[in-house]
């Protein structure tokens, strides 16, 4: 069964973030509250995590994951952004967007869109999540918490825990946002590829 964490929405307690991080780091997969409604994740090249997340979500082997990333200088890290880009994502975050880029070296090949070569990646504007990422020290790779004949992310940790404690590892409590999954931006095909949480008004691609 899921370890069942309590975390503080607004000053997360360094402990129970700690020991989070500790428990990814070992190659565990969690479930834990974003901005867009509850997601599962895992550290990245964590091959194993990976499956277990595709199993739970019912998608085969072509499923985009995202990277969280805590701040935009770790998500240059991971993605080519030109100028134009750059601007654009530091208007719209944090926030409930994904950004489709290509990929840098630094991203694990499991990770990429093989014929692609790209990656979806977001700065999400959610205190427990952020306190993860910043601990950590990398991003996260995680798949919006959307269970099999759903449209919309869970959004109730200790739903997530009763549905799901079986087959994770830590389920995180928290306040996460309820409109429903990001924001998809496809900066390399230039086109709104999803409207969700975030607003679509303004953006020039």
């Amino acid at each position: 069964m899921a370890h069942y964490v309590d975390i503080h929405p607004v000053d997360p307690q360094p402990r129970l973030v700690t020991k989070v991080v500790e428990s990814l780091k070992e190659g565990d997969v969690i479930a834990f509250p974003t901005d867009s409604g509850y997601a599962l994740g895992c550290v990245l090249g964590n091959k194993e995590g990976l499956e277990r997340i595709r199993a739970i979500r019912h998608v085969g082997e072509k499923h985009h994951f995202t990277m969280l990333c805590h701040n935009f200088a770790q998500l240059g890290k991971f993605v080519i952004v030109d100028n134009s880009d750059f601007r654009l994502i530091k208007s719209l975050t944090p926030g409930p967007y994904t950004f489709i880029l290509k990929g840098t070296k630094e991203v694990p090949r499991m990770t990429l869109n093989l014929k692609k070569h790209t990656v979806g990646v977001r700065i999400p504007n959610h205190t427990i999540t952020q306190a993860i990422v910043a601990e950590l020290g990398e991003p996260i790779l995680a798949s919006s918490l959307i269970l099999p004949g759903s449209d919309d992310p869970l959004t109730s940790g200790w739903e997530v825990n009763d549905i799901l404690g079986n087959v994770l590892d830590i389920v995180i409590e928290g306040v996460c946002g309820e409109e429903g999954p990001t924001t998809v931006v496809n900066l390399v095909k230039r086109k709104i590829s999803r409207e969700g949480a975030g607003s679509v008004e303004g953006i020039s691609l």
